[in-house]
């Protein structure tokens, strides 16, 4: 199986509003070569994490991976995570409303409300269940990714329509910054 054998889901493909069924250890082979789709696919266009829902597989797998690039280059850097049947566990008291864009919503921003720290439990690649503290933006992009594993995206958790811009919008007046080429 190669990468190109999956593709992006875009918003209103009802993929992307399924529930997420959990990683069997029966799946780990083809989890792993979904994993590597979904890395590619991720670095193709230059997001910081993606969830299989996103590329059309129904399996609770994402890929978190800050790092600064041109979408995001304020991001901090950190080693792709895999994480398989990831459940949050807790999450901070303090909220942080930052702007977020999705792989699978091109061309559209949102502000989002979302903790600032969480606590996941989740699978690796080798099988073995591990528990981490995410904050700051690596937590915003596990609770980005897992809104994914449940049927939702960003544009759910806007508070109003006047929360959403085009990416043309965000680049030139919000973040003030000269535009990825698109993909």
């Amino acid at each position: 199986m190669q990468p190109a054998d999956f593709q992006i889901v875009e918003l209103g493909d009802p993929r992307l509003r399924a529930l997420a069924k959990p990683v069997t250890e029966a799946q780990m082979g083809y989890a792993l070569d979904v994993a590597e789709a979904m890395a590619y696919w991720m670095n193709e266009r230059g997001g910081v994490g993606i969830a299989a829902p996103q590329i059309g597989v129904p399996l609770q797998m994402m890929i978190i991976a800050s790092r600064p690039n041109p979408r995001y280059p304020d991001a901090p850097a950190m080693a792709p995570l895999l994480m398989l049947n990831p459940q949050p566990q807790s999450f901070s008291e303090t909220n942080a409303t930052l702007w977020e864009g999705c792989l699978s919503v091109p061309g559209l921003r949102g502000r989002v409300t979302r903790p600032d720290g969480v606590t996941v439990q989740f699978s690796d690649r080798d099988g073995q269940s591990r528990l981490m503290e995410l904050s700051g933006f690596p937590a915003r992009i596990f609770l980005h990714e897992y809104d994914h594993l449940i049927g939702k995206t960003f544009v759910d958790r806007v508070d109003s329509v006047q929360d959403l811009v085009t990416d043309k919008v965000y680049f030139a007046q919000i973040a003030r910054v000269t535009p990825p080429p698109a993909p």
